[in-house]
């Protein structure tokens, strides 16, 4: 073998780390759950917009959601490095199986109130906050470091699987079974990972060295080590922007549906999956559109895309036209996403991977969450146009700065 070969840039495709067992097993196990995630996550949306007429009120399932990782991924990402992690994954799967089964109860004995269900929503937000840390350490460090973007891509292209057929079978099935069906079904979706992470703990391995750091100490070393480095900031600074003014599409959309379409949960259903069309789309196409266009720029691209289709929506009221929109827009999404999860993946070494990628999704959820609570405001005060509107322009925003270099993404 000719000695500069060695230099070659190693060949990766989309499919690379399926090659890795434990990585394909969790893959598969996940893209269940992650429909299960989805089938639950449009039923609670239209379950609230059905039972309130508040956008301020529907948007606050989005904030349900990520308020927990907010509260607790610092500290999640402090016990994912600490503990031996197939088992600590376990029982947070566990716990949000127990979650699922609760809010089912809840709707099937006629208590489906937006308190109860937005209680719930927490649980299983809470749940999510602690193991996906632990989860992200632990899927980047089953595959080779040149494969992660690949990774990160496939993760992403399982949730937006997950994405097309939760929301599309909950728009068909949610005035026929009910909500409770639903809910039964997002239970039942955690078997899988349980099994995994069962046989993963079963079979052991390697346990973390913690030698006698305490927890505030550890808690300090990821914060010094995520915050000492310069371009990890200004990739803290791209997340937080840009997931404030995404979550506007989610949180807004059931409102959107129902008081300015005036259409049912099947429309709601249609433009959600639309997304995740698009994400899948653009996840499969990823490998090759970031080697001809560059990181940074394929994420200032991929914002003014999805900025585009915020600014668009508002004033668009034929589905031929909003959906081919969306299913744009959610290609651009597919590449924002892949392109920060792959560059806060790659910033660390593993010992220290769980706590600084802990820090990103405290970032990601105080932008997810801000973002639900002002944009439902707004909406509320002005218009779901106006919120929707303002959204799309902030992102847009972004993309212009990225581009024009103005705003260094260090990606």
């Amino acid at each position: 073998m000719p000695k500069d070969s060695l230099s070659l840039p190693l060949q990766v495709t989309l499919t690379t780390p399926l090659r890795h067992r434990r990585f394909r097993q969790l893959w598969l196990a996940n893209l269940v759950s992650n429909l299960g995630t989805w089938t639950q996550t449009f039923a609670a949306a239209w379950l609230i917009a059905t039972v309130s007429s508040s956008a301020a009120t529907s948007s606050l399932v989005q904030t349900a959601t990520y308020v927990p990782v907010f509260l607790f991924a610092l500290a999640a990402g402090v016990v994912a490095d600490a503990v031996y992690r197939p088992k600590f994954l376990f029982l947070c799967t566990l716990f949000m199986a127990l979650c699922a089964c609760a809010m089912a109860t809840v709707v099937l004995a006629g208590r489906a109130s937006p308190g109860p269900v937005l209680a719930l929503t927490f649980c299983l937000g809470a749940g999510s906050a602690f193991m996906w840390p632990a989860w992200t350490a632990s899927m980047s460090g089953l595959v080779e470091p040149h494969e992660v973007e690949s990774a990160a891509t496939l993760n992403n292209l399982s949730y937006n699987v997950a994405a097309i057929l939760g929301p599309a079978l909950g728009g068909v099935l949610f005035s026929r079974v009910g909500p409770g069906a639903l809910f039964i079904a997002n239970a039942l979706s955690f078997l899988g990972l349980l099994a995994v992470y069962g046989l993963w703990w079963r079979e052991g391995g390697a346990r973390p060295a913690l030698g006698r750091l305490m927890f505030a100490a550890r808690l300090r070393e990821g914060f010094a080590t995520a915050l000492g480095c310069v371009r990890y900031r200004r990739i803290l600074l791209n997340v937080c922007s840009v997931f404030f003014a995404s979550i506007a599409f989610a949180a807004l959309l059931p409102v959107f549906v129902k008081q300015v379409l005036r259409m049912n949960s099947s429309v709601f259903g249609l433009l959600m999956g639309s997304l995740g069309v698009g994400a899948v789309a653009g996840a499969l196409l990823l490998p090759t559109v970031r080697r001809r266009l560059g990181k940074t720029r394929l994420l200032g691209m991929a914002l003014l895309v999805y900025g585009a289709m915020l600014l668009s929506l508002p004033f668009l009221r034929s589905l031929a036209v909003m959906v081919p929109l969306v299913i744009a827009a959610g290609m651009a999404w597919s590449a924002t996403v892949s392109t920060l999860n792959a560059a806060a993946q790659l910033a660390f070494p593993a010992a220290i991977r769980a706590r600084t990628l802990s820090i990103y999704l405290f970032v990601m959820a105080g932008g997810y969450t801000a973002g639900s609570l002002v944009w439902g405001r707004l909406a509320d005060w002005a218009g779901v146009q106006v919120a929707l509107a303002a959204a799309g322009a902030c992102m847009v925003a972004n993309g212009v700065a990225l581009l024009s270099g103005k705003q260094e993404s260090a990606i």
